[in-house]
């Protein structure tokens, strides 16, 4: 099981990237105090996204991690509400999937369900 990710944001880019995940189910979480300068944490369940805020963000072109929205079109509707970008990407194993972007160029891939059915309870 993967416990985090961390991704580059620009600091100008922090609190609409908290507002994408926020939309996707995170809640935004207080880092240790040895990391609470230039860091912002967010989690769902015990899954976290940690926003490093740097300069001049990275973000890998094809790269990307997956998060599972089990009421998928009311996700997707509620993203564009606010002014992200929704892709739709083909459906794989009977699960509608997408693709939403993050300030600073991450790509988050959105899943109704895991491989095998698997829903987020």
């Amino acid at each position: 099981m993967i416990h985090h990710v961390g991704i580059e944001v620009a600091p100008a880019d922090v609190d609409r990237c908290v507002e994408l995940f926020e939309l996707l189910g995170f809640e935004r979480v207080e880092p240790p105090p040895a990391l609470a300068e230039g860091f912002t944490w967010l989690r769902s369940g015990g899954t976290e996204v940690h926003l490093m805020h740097t300069e001049r963000p990275v973000a890998p072109p094809r790269g990307h991690f997956a998060v599972l929205a089990p009421q998928f079109e009311a996700t997707v509707e509620r993203l564009r509400a606010h002014g992200f970008e929704v892709e739709p990407r083909r459906e794989l194993w009977g699960s509608p999937r997408a693709h939403v972007t993050a300030p600073g160029g991450h790509r988050v891939e959105l899943t109704r369900e895991a491989p095998g059915g698997k829903a987020l309870s």
